[in-house]
């Protein structure tokens, strides 16, 4: 498929051949078989010059062959464009024979060559299609006639395109010439046909028409739309001009109107704030819908007494309509390599983020109409969703406004009060808009998957419109009652978890998943930002207060235990100030503190964590099972014990019902194979179970607790205690099959800083593995199961 290189396309021919007899000497040495080559949005006419863009191999070889030998090539409209290499199915029959004027190889594997159309001809059939198409053609002269109607209608289309012409300023000269002196009804119609705006149809048609009579009562009717399209805008731009005179007219006797008024002294506080506010509506560029309101508000306010309630009321929303930026907006900053440094330096990490980023911009960068994506960062606490919002802003070069929506319960705080309610105001997305003064921020609503409801309304269900990419363009808010454009805005929207947050909302959101730190990645971000900024806000320098790299890693590993950075970001606070009280207290010339790893024990005491795990196992009826939270993953010890009773199942420890159901499915499985696995429950029906989860006041719920439940009964009734440096995760079903489960990272994760060796995962979330950091799936090694058959080798000691 090859397409037209610029967009200017010049013009060769009555009287502007590019050499003396040049196209006539070339049409009687014309062969007949020629290359064809396909056209995707362009039909070259006989005269024509014209730059085209080849990029497919097939195409370039054609052309390569084409200059080595007579230069002659056969150019044919496509029947569909997106066919990037036609078949002779998808060519026309007719086309434009054309000689290559010249050639330019670039490096992108691209050719430019530079055609002149020559002749019209006809396909008669296709000699070959490989390696390119090649054809034997026929080809055709134009039919004219010495006749005075067409002299008459040949004038006649001449005087029409002048007048085209002289309507069409973006022509290049070059056409102006030709028209002038082309006389011959055939080349007149090519160079007319060449130039005015027709559809691809019915440039087709002119080709295929070698009847120059034919051709030129075809381009009559089109030349009449033409020139009457672009007499209409020819109107259209003086209505405007004369509109801007009167405008111009109407504040020239207002001034004068208000010298007179100045010279009497009639001129009053009410008058004179009435004018200032006409006059700033007429420079505040509104849109024609707000202008007509403004105005007509302000003609209502002059009628009002100062002291009337609704004077204040009125005042007060001509302000908001002519703070907002209904047209300002920021010039984005469209430097990908700029932009990317800006991400990289002030975030680690977070490639799927920054990636998801970079790739808006550069869509920015082609199509500067583009609607902004609605991204909702979703992860644990600590780990940069709300800072990211604020480097992306940089990055952009955009304004950066931070709405919190935790708590929010009135929908008003989205969508404002209306202008009947005594202090009424905006919403906070009117209200950012005004503090930005751009109509294309970047907004952060933050912790949108708190927001509550009640009497006032739900704020999530006000959202829906200004998060649809579709709506947002016409968002109304309450207090306005005019349509404001938010399709330029960028949101960012932030949230712990998905769950709470409403489906209909959650389904406009791009949802991009934060995972938490590892220890290698909390060690990296602690040394270049958050050592930097606490030196910094504590009055240190790097060289007065050093931390190694030995001690900050053993910080994040005995004093923190979190997804994120915030616990970290305070033990290292605590650290440079019990320094500065250091470097405060002595005298003479100071001496920089180094903390060394030993040391830690006197500046933030003993070791709050262990690198072990949080139990050694050494009785039987426990397991480690892998959980998740909002806030990352965590372990959970799951303890089974029996007694005497009834052979009943009790299960403790805040479960949900999903939970429960899981054990009882674990019981059964184990009830219906204990033959096979080596227990005598003969006695069931004299013994109690009882399943406890500790952490009894925080709520649990989830299928993943399935295996570990498992393994423990089994432990309990084989009494085979299960190895302590063993975890797992996995929903089981009544047929022991293992089932894959959700949160594998963060669950791994969360193992790793428990100093668990080994972890149990269903077959199915091997996939998940993969996007486990590096470090961490070097400290642990995975075991993939199907059935439950292969748990207890893996889980349960040796006998």
């Amino acid at each position: 498929m090859t397409s037209p290189d610029t967009e200017f396309i010049s013009i060769l021919g009555a009287g502007g051949t590019p050499e003396p007899g040049g196209t006539a000497r070339l049409a009687k040495s014309l062969p007949d078989a020629l290359p064809i080559l396909g056209l995707s949005d362009l039909v070259v006419f006989p005269g024509m010059v014209v730059p085209l863009l080849v990029e497919s191999a097939p195409s370039i070889r054609l052309i390569d062959d084409v200059v080595g030998g007579d230069r002659f090539v056969g150019l044919i409209l496509q029947r569909r464009a997106e066919v990037d290499n036609p078949a002779p199915a998808d060519l026309w029959e007719h086309g434009c024979v054309a000689r290559v004027l010249k050639m330019l190889k670039f490096p992108d594997n691209t050719v430019r060559v530079l055609v002149e159309g020559l002749r019209r001809f006809q396909v008669q059939k296709y000699e070959s299609t490989e390696p390119y198409l090649r054809a034997k053609i026929e080809l055709r002269k134009d039919i004219s006639e010495n006749s005075l109607e067409l002299t008459a209608m040949t004038r006649a289309a001449k005087q029409q395109f002048q007048e085209i012409i002289n309507l069409s300023p973006s022509l290049p000269d070059q056409v102006k010439l030709l028209a002038l002196n082309t006389e011959e009804p055939g080349k007149l119609s090519d160079l007319i046909a060449a130039n005015i705006n027709i559809s691809l149809d019915e440039r087709q048609h002119l080709i295929e028409t070698a009847a120059v009579k034919e051709r030129i009562q075809r381009l009559q009717p089109l030349l009449g739309r033409e020139l009457e399209v672009l007499s209409l805008g020819s109107k259209i731009q003086k209505d405007v001009a004369a509109s801007m005179s009167k405008t111009q007219h109407d504040f020239y006797l207002r001034e004068q109107l208000r010298a007179i008024q100045r010279e009497l002294g009639e001129t009053d506080a009410g008058t004179a704030e009435a004018n200032e506010l006409r006059e700033q509506v007429e420079k505040a560029n509104l849109p024609p819908e707000v202008k007509k309101v403004a105005l007509k508000e302000l003609q209502r306010m002059q009628q009002m007494p100062p002291a009337m309630a609704e004077f204040t009321v009125a005042r007060n929303y001509l302000d908001w309509l002519l703070a907002l930026p209904w047209s300002k907006s920021t010039e984005d900053k469209l430097d990908l390599a700029a932009a990317e440094k800006i991400l990289d330096e002030q975030h680690y990490g977070l490639q799927k983020v920054k990636d998801r980023l970079l790739e808006f911009l550069a869509v920015i960068k082609l199509n500067r109409q583009i609607k902004g994506p609605i991204l909702c960062l979703v992860g644990p606490p600590g780990v940069g969703k709300t800072s990211l919002g604020k480097g992306v802003a940089e990055a952009l070069g955009r304004k950066f406004i931070r709405i919190s929506l935790g708590g929010m319960r009135d929908e008003a705080e989205i969508r404002g009060h209306r202008r009947t309610y005594v202090g009424a105001l905006p919403g906070r997305i009117i209200q950012s808009l005004r503090r930005a003064e751009s109509n294309n921020p970047v907004i952060l609503l933050d912790e949108i998957d708190k927001i509550g409801a009640d009497f006032r309304g739900d704020p999530a269900a006000a959202l829906l419109e200004v998060l649809d990419p579709q709506q947002n363009s016409t968002f109304t808010d309450n207090y306005l009652d005019l349509p404001f454009d938010l399709s330029r805005v960028l949101f960012f929207t932030t949230a712990n978890w998905l769950d709470p947050i409403h489906p209909a909302l959650r389904d406009r959101l791009e949802v991009i998943e934060l995972p938490s730190y590892t220890a290698q990645e909390k060690l990296h971000i602690a040394r270049r930002h958050l050592v930097p900024r606490q030196l910094a806000e504590h009055g240190l320098n790097g060289k007065q207060v050093k931390l190694p790299s030995a001690t900050l890693l053993k910080t994040i590993q005995e004093h923190t235990r979190e997804a994120g950075l915030r616990q970290l970001e305070r033990e290292i606070a605590a650290l440079i100030r019990k320094a500065a009280r250091k470097i405060a207290s002595q005298r003479g010339k100071p001496v920089p503190v180094v903390i060394k790893p030993d040391e830690l024990k006197f500046y933030l005491g003993p070791a709050k964590f262990t690198a072990e795990t949080a139990e050694k196992i050494t009785e039987c009826g426990i397991a480690t099972g892998l959980g998740w939270t909002p806030v990352g993953g965590d372990i959970l010890f799951i303890e089974a014990t029996r007694m005497p009773g009834k052979g009943h199942l009790i299960l403790t420890g805040s479960l949900g019902d999903v939970m429960k159901e899981s054990a009882q499915a674990a019981l059964s499985f184990l009830r219906s194979q204990a033959k096979s696995l080596g227990m005598d429950l003969s006695d069931f029906n004299k013994f109690d179970i009882h399943v406890h989860v500790p952490a009894g006041a925080t709520p649990k719920d989830g299928p993943s607790a399935g295996v570990t439940i498992f393994v423990a009964l089994v432990s309990l009734l084989t009494h085979r205690p299960v190895r302590s440096d063993v975890a797992m995760t996995g929903e089981i079903s009544l047929r022991g099959r293992v089932l894959p489960v959700g949160g594998v990272k963060e669950k791994v994760l969360a193992a790793a800083r428990s100093g668990i060796k080994h972890v149990l995962l269903c077959e199915q979330n091997r996939k998940d593995w993969d996007e486990v950091p590096a470090e961490v799936r070097r400290k642990i090694k995975a075991h993939f199961v199907k059935h439950s058959s292969e748990l207890l080798p893996l889980a349960l000691r040796p006998k």
